[in-house]
């Protein structure tokens, strides 16, 4: 593949954005058990790689050029782009939903660890807040910045393959958490089950998941 690919060879930014989503993705999300790190090290892997295509080598684009015969007319770093023939137009849309996603998905994470640390200074069950709309506000965030980021601004063949994992892997853990849950706190904590959706919100509550993840928003 000979043609110029823009927006690609930006190693330092590339390096920038993998350590600071890195830290904020500890920061907020730190593992302590082995089935929690498991589960962190591919979403640090997502990470790695999604931000070494997205500012240094677009491995996606030259894997459907090399292989698929994508038309190397219009080449865009972004998939997006060069699939639609958009180009920097395509890009930006793609960029626009998927921050919007991002953002929503870090807000969830913040605001949910908040909310957790302060019900666990406490010694309560936390079920206000984030936690009375789902049961795991931080795992929810997780899955639409990583999507809105990994799928929807930035697709790459490893971000495609690696998301579906995840959410199965958190899901899971997410399962075991709650069976610790229900020993410590019982019939009440599955009351609550009963009521709140696991990860996503009933349908006419996302306005309202959308304003508690800002802080200001959100009644303590």
């Amino acid at each position: 593949m000979n043609a110029p690919i823009a927006h690609s060879g930006i190693w330092i930014l590339a390096v920038f954005m993998i350590v600071i989503a890195s830290w904020m993705f500890y920061r907020y999300l730190a593992p302590s058990t082995w089935r929690e790190w498991a589960g962190a090290g591919l979403v640090q892997a997502f990470i790695i790689a999604l931000y070494a295509e997205m500012y240094g080598f677009p491995m996606t684009i030259y894997l459907l050029v090399r292989y698929f015969g994508l038309d190397q007319s219009h080449l865009n770093a972004n998939l997006w782009s060069s699939l639609v023939g958009m180009g920097e137009t395509g890009m930006f849309v793609a960029m626009v939903f998927g921050y919007g996603l991002l953002f929503l998905g870090i807000g969830l994470v913040i605001q949910g660890w908040r909310e957790l640390h302060r019900a666990r200074q406490e010694q309560r069950l936390v079920t206000d807040g984030l936690y009375a709309l789902v049961r795991h506000p931080q795992y929810s965030g997780l899955f639409i910045a990583l999507f809105g980021e990994g799928i929807v601004h930035w697709p790459t063949v490893f971000s495609v393959i690696a998301f579906p994992i995840i959410v199965l892997m958190y899901t899971l853990l997410a399962r075991r958490e709650e069976n610790k849950v229900i020993a410590e706190f019982g019939e009440s904590y599955g009351e609550y089950q009963q009521r709140v959706p696991m990860f996503f919100p009933h349908w006419g509550q996302w306005k309202t998941l959308l304003q508690r993840s800002r802080p200001a928003d959100n009644p303590s």
